[in-house]
């Protein structure tokens, strides 16, 4: 388990996980009146939290399943991410794909939060790549069946 410092400018408890076996938390809107999202309205929510992530770490914020199932309201840059030397707010970008009006409530969980350790790359420019089975096998490729 690592350590994440954080600052809760809200008036939301912290986010915490649901099931001892739980990969994300649920992150709250932090809203001083409901926000109504119109369908194919986007709208960036607050959660009145700011993190500091450990080096090689990032937050993942992702839809929540429920939301997404019965609602048709998802986190447009899916997954978005926090990185490790991000200060200000932590917010939730989400938008209304269903064709219903949706209000956002103070407290609605609006997503969930994913602590993810991550490596950085060094790209080495060459003139070939090694050949594969699948090659430039792209969208499709392996059929039906």
């Amino acid at each position: 388990m690592i350590e994440v410092k954080v600052v809760n400018k809200g008036h939301q408890p912290l986010p915490a996980y649901s099931t001892p076996q739980s990969a994300g938390m649920d992150l709250r809107a932090n809203l001083s009146e409901p926000v109504t999202l119109h369908p194919m309205e986007r709208r960036l929510i607050p959660t009145g939290l700011h993190i500091a992530l450990p080096e090689g770490y990032e937050a993942q914020i992702r839809p929540r399943s429920g939301l997404a199932l019965k609602k048709g309201i998802t986190v447009l840059n899916s997954p978005g991410t926090v990185d490790a030397d991000y200060r200000g707010e932590v917010g939730v970008l989400l938008i209304n794909l269903s064709g219903e009006d949706f209000v956002v409530n103070d407290g609605e969980r609006i997503a969930q939060m994913v602590v993810a350790r991550h490596e950085q790359v060094k790209f080495e420019q060459v003139t070939l790549l090694d050949e594969t089975e699948r090659g430039e096998g792209g969208y499709g490729h392996t059929g039906v069946k």
